[in-house]
C-alpha cells in the first residue's frame, strides 16, 4: 500500500512545469507595448504554446529600482510557488535604469549612486541566489533630447553604460548568466525609433526587439531545457 501511495506523487512531480519569476520596473510590466503586452508577456505566452514550457510571472512594478525590488524579492518569490512545498526554479532580474537618473537637473545626484548601486545589487544577487537560480538583464538606451523625464528625471547614455557595465561585473562576480543590451540597441541606426516619445520607455518594436534577443538568449533557453525550440517563431 506505501508503494502505491507513493506513485501517483511521483508521477505527478515529473509533470509540473518549471516556474520563472520576472521582476523588475516599467520594462517588465510593459509599458509603452499596447499591441502584445511587452517582452515579458510575450515570453509568457510563447512559453505557453509550448508542450513543457515554464510558467512565467510577471513582477513588474512602474518605477521600481534596486531597493524596492531587493525588498519585496523574498516574499514575491516564496508566494509563487504553485504547490505545497515548491519554490519557483528560476528568477529573471531586469532593474537598474530607474537608478541610473539624476534628479532634477542633469547633473544632479542619481536616485542610486554608483557605488550604492554595486553594492546592492552585489547584495541583491547573493539573495535571490540563495532562493533559485537568477539570470540578469541588462539596461536599454534612451533619448537624451526628450529629457526630463516626468519633469525632473534626467537620464543619459552613458550613465546607462557605466551602470549596466556595473551589473555586469556584478554578475560575473556572482557566476551569474548577463545579457547585455544597451550596445546591440545602439548599434542598429534605428534604435530611437523603438522608443515612446517620453524618450524612456520600449515602444511595441522596441519590446520586439528585446524579446527576440531574450528569446535567442542559451542561457535562458538552457535553464528552460528549450534548446532545441528555443528559436520557434510565436503565433501572435
Amino acid at each position: 500500500m506505501g508503494q502505491d501511495r507513493q506513485a501517483p506523487r511521483s508521477a505527478m512531480s515529473l509533470t509540473v512545469p518549471r516556474k520563472l519569476v520576472v521582476i523588475g520596473d516599467s520594462g517588465v510590466v510593459g509599458w509603452g507595448d499596447p499591441e502584445r503586452g511587452g517582452w515579458c508577456e510575450r515570453l509568457r505566452r510563447h512559453w505557453m504554446e509550448l508542450p513543457d514550457g515554464p510558467v512565467l510571472y510577471n513582477l513588474g512594478v512602474r518605477g521600481d529600482g534596486l531597493e524596492r525590488v531587493a525588498a519585496r524579492l523574498p516574499q514575491e518569490v516564496a508566494r509563487r510557488g504553485e504547490l505545497r512545498r515548491q519554490t519557483p526554479q528560476g528568477i529573471l532580474l531586469a532593474v537598474g535604469l530607474n537608478d541610473t537618473a539624476r534628479v532634477g537637473r542633469p547633473d544632479g545626484r542619481h536616485q542610486l549612486a554608483p557605488d550604492a548601486f554595486l553594492f546592492g545589487l552585489q547584495q541583491l544577487l547573493r539573495q535571490a541566489s540563495a532562493l533559485a537560480p537568477v539570470l540578469v538583464l541588462g539596461l536599454t538606451p534612451v533619448e537624451e533630447r526628450a529629457m526630463p523625464f516626468a519633469e525632473v528625471l534626467w537620464y543619459g547614455l552613458e550613465t546607462i553604460r557605466r551602470y549596466e557595465g556595473l551589473l555586469e561585473e556584478a554578475c560575473l562576480e556572482a557566476d551569474v548568466p548577463f545579457l547585455p543590451l544597451l550596445e546591440s540597441f545602439l548599434d542598429d541606426p534605428r534604435w530611437s525609433h523603438w522608443l515612446e516619445p517620453d524618450g524612456l520607455h520600449l515602444n511595441s518594436e522596441g519590446h520586439g526587439q528585446l524579446y527576440e534577443r531574450l528569446s535567442r538568449w542559451p542561457a535562458l533557453l538552457r535553464w528552460a531545457d528549450l534548446e532545441p525550440i528555443g528559436l520557434a517563431t510565436p503565433s501572435f
